[in-house]
């Protein structure tokens, strides 16, 4: 009867945030713009999941509290969401080709998963995980 349908995102700029996604392979398979320009809204899809991107004119910035994982989890409210990967030395090679994993440690997590954060154009953190849990 239920089945998961997407995540939304509101992000500081619709551009580079799609391209940062494109990484992850997700594409854009549709959008919206107010006719105003106050609004744009961009569903990338990957597979069959869907991330939903707001890019709102007037953003408001997220509380400092979210910008680290340790100020973050303690906190009510969604967190962060987790890319899946089959090798995750390996996903950690090709993110550090685009700058974006330098100097970042690999996990080993209390669940039995290895991970590593990174963040997107927007700062909001994003998971890469491997996991090899036959749940």
């Amino acid at each position: 009867m239920f089945s998961f349908h997407h995540v939304a995102l509101s992000v500081r700029d619709i551009e580079s945030s799609v391209e940062f996604y494109s990484l992850f392979e997700f594409e854009p398979v549709f959008r919206w713009q107010a006719a105003d320009k106050m609004l744009s809204i961009v569903h990338l899809k990957q597979g069959q999941t869907l991330l939903e991107l707001f890019c709102f004119e007037n953003a408001v910035a997220a509380p400092e509290s979210s910008q680290q994982l340790a100020t973050d989890l303690p906190r009510i409210g969604i967190k962060h969401f987790g890319i899946k990967v089959a090798d995750i030395q390996a996903a950690r090679a090709a993110l550090q080709e685009h700058g974006l994993a330098e100097g970042i440690e690999l996990v080993q997590g209390k669940t039995g998963i290895k991970y590593f954060f990174i963040k997107d154009p927007s700062g909001i953190l994003l998971e890469v995980a491997q996991d090899d849990r036959n749940l």
